[in-house]
């Protein structure tokens, strides 16, 4: 027979089983942390996935998301931003003094 045989047999002793009750799911992460995370990636001759791994316990590609959000948020916000060029508006000049042409008498 395959599959799950279910049977009651008084002469076995039911065997122990531990339910794991986990307070659950995904880690949050603050920005605070992940901002600081996202630092640490940003020095020179330094493995990303090293920094993920090693200290904080994360999956490379988490750290490489959370780079890219930060960049979007980034360029999104110095596009937000007005830019001002500095104008300089200077009188107009003054019209040269008429000179009598070659031709006039």
């Amino acid at each position: 027979m395959s599959g799950l045989e279910l049977t009651l047999d008084p002469e076995r002793q039911p065997r122990r089983f531990e339910v794991i009750n986990s307070t659950g799911g995904r880690r949050r992460w603050s920005m605070d942390d992940k901002a600081r995370i996202i630092s640490e990636t940003l020095e020179p001759n330094v493995v990303i996935s090293e920094v993920a791994r090693r200290p904080h316990g994360l999956r490379p590609q988490q750290v490489f998301t959370w780079r890219r959000e930060a960049r979007k948020l980034a360029s999104s916000a110095t596009q937000d931003t007005p830019v001002f060029v500095p104008a300089v508006v200077a009188a107009p000049p003054e019209p040269a003094a008429k000179r009598p042409s070659a031709t006039s008498v």
